[in-house]
């Protein structure tokens, strides 16, 4: 039995603890606020909560299968989740608005072709089936695998070239996410509705690979699913099932330094000066702080070294500081929510060149507030636990946004005006929204970096294949024996579910050793 001291309690820290207490292992968990969860946080006022992270869940297998594994209770006993259906509402600048069925293929062809017309079903369908193509190429190398050591290959992006007819035969290979757009869709509309789904990651569809069709064919082929009490359930149930295995939690407990033993990781040191030994240390952690952890120990043969060997994955700190966070903004109605009304709508935005030069212009200024016509999503749940009583509806509205630092989340006039035209725009979904609003608070990003210690309040996306190795992240090992990376910043990227699967390859690692290569 080995001790292993865990750096964060967010999702994948915790997915990693359960599964490594199960194994036989002494478990303690560090973190230096006083909740779990990382990003995945709730706030409760006047009876209301809402959800301030994640506000729906793909992929449900991975918790699934975390649950079986670690203990007698499958997820479903611990978490009441649903299907949303619709999976989603749109509405477009000139006035068009689909619902988009949940998991159904048929129903989003016949939903497209109806509100879009004749031909825009097909046009999609057959854009779903080249990215099934590229979840099958790359859902065991991307997810179900440790980084490969010549991960090089996965810089090659899966996307197939659309076949045409003529004397041509097949095209030539796309190179972005809007060039597969602009070709294969045509439609403004449509174009859109891919380009919203790399959006909601953080991804710039102007320079996303390909690949980042395979968002759309996830979400439409496994659907989305919404967790009773919001998605803070499921980080509670995470929570309670490492304490049910025995893992030990310290909240309040900044950790300042890894020391060494014998060539090894050899615990945490903490803010009060305490070190806590262990055989091995799992960073749940932005993959920059574990190299200023090595160097903040006192005596570490480490200092100055690097976590990586060259040839290995690294983080690119230029592309790392311009991942985008998130805007939220609760809203405490008055009145019961209506019958019938989407659980979630997104309203495109009207200028899309304007709004993602504002997002990812790669030398940004200081700017003030929010652009003028963001993208913005409405989430309306049908969950009574939400609201004081039935004559009240809590809503989340949620935008993209640029990390702390071009924009200063900080500022309260400039925080005040974004969520006031957040709130605007969000009136096409909900008609006199301002005029039933009892109150709302704002989460910018500098509250995310406040709880998750994230540089600006990024939020990280999941990894993708292709654009030479761009959109991956660093390898769950390190150079240094007996520290691993887990979490959204590392293998295989953010999101509730790949945060998951990110614990399940450190459990894995620690388990079975660093030849282990994934579940069979």
């Amino acid at each position: 039995m080995a001790r292993i001291a865990v750096i964060g309690a967010g999702t994948g820290a915790m997915a990693a603890a359960a599964r490594l207490a199960v194994a036989g292992h002494r478990v303690t968990v560090y973190e230096r606020t006083e909740t779990f969860g990382g990003g995945v946080r709730r706030l409760e006022r006047d009876g209301f909560g809402f959800d301030t992270g994640p506000g729906l869940l793909r992929l449900p297998a991975v918790y699934r299968d975390l649950f079986v594994k670690t203990g007698k209770e499958p997820l479903e006993s611990c978490v009441r989740l649903t299907q949303v259906d619709p999976a989603s509402r749109h509405l477009f600048p000139d006035g068009t608005s689909v619902a988009l069925p949940n998991a159904s293929r048929a129903g989003v062809v016949e939903a497209l072709d109806t509100a879009l017309g004749a031909g825009a079903g097909e046009r999609w369908s057959d854009l779903i089936n080249r990215a099934r193509d590229v979840w099958d190429a790359t859902r065991r190398p991307l997810l179900e695998e440790p980084l490969w050591q010549d991960w090089q290959v996965l810089g090659r992006d899966p996307y197939p070239a659309v076949r045409r007819r003529g004397l041509f035969g097949r095209g030539k290979r796309p190179d972005t996410l809007a060039t597969v757009a602009r070709r294969e869709l045509r439609d403004p509309r449509l174009v859109a509705l891919l380009e919203s789904h790399a959006l909601a990651h953080g991804f710039d569809p102007v320079s996303a690979p390909p690949s980042a069709t395979v968002l759309p064919y996830i979400e439409q082929t496994f659907g989305c699913w919404y967790a009773e009490g919001g998605m803070r359930a499921l980080a509670e149930a995470l929570y309670e099932r490492c304490r049910a295995r025995g893992v030990e939690f310290v909240f309040g407990a900044g950790v300042i330094g890894i020391p060494e033993k014998d060539g090894r990781a050899a615990g945490v040191e903490l803010a009060d000066g305490s070190v806590a030994e262990a055989d091995q240390v799992v960073a749940g952690v932005d993959p920059s702080l574990p190299a200023q952890l090595l160097d903040g120990s006192a005596g570490s043969p480490w200092r100055g070294r690097a976590l990586w060997q060259e040839g290995d994955k690294q983080p690119d700190p230029a592309a790392r500081a311009r991942v985008p966070g998130r805007l939220t903004v609760c809203l405490a109605l008055r009145g019961a929510r209506p019958g019938g009304v989407a659980h979630r709508t997104v309203i495109h935005s009207a200028d899309r060149g304007e709004e993602l030069g504002w997002l990812f212009d790669p030398e940004p200024t200081l700017q003030e507030s929010l652009c003028e016509f963001p993208t913005v999503t409405v989430l309306r749940p049908d969950d009574r636990s939400l609201v004081p009583d039935a004559e009240h509806e809590a809503v989340t509205l949620s935008v993209t946004v640029p990390p702390h630092g071009p924009v200063d989340w900080r500022d309260d006039t400039t925080v005040r005006h974004s969520a006031d035209r957040v709130v605007a725009i969000a009136e096409a979904a909900i008609p006199g929204l301002r005029e039933r609003t009892l109150w709302r608070e704002v989460r910018t990003p500098a509250d995310t970096a406040a709880q998750t210690g994230a540089e600006g309040g990024s939020v990280p996306g999941p990894v993708l294949a292709g654009a030479g190795g761009q959109q991956l992240r660093p390898a769950n090992t390190t150079r240094i024996p007996g520290l691993h990376l887990v979490g959204g910043w590392s293998h295989p990227g953010g999101g509730l579910a790949h945060a998951g699967m990110s614990g399940a390859l450190v459990a894995g690692l620690i388990v079975e050793g660093a030849d282990w290569r994934g579940s069979q």
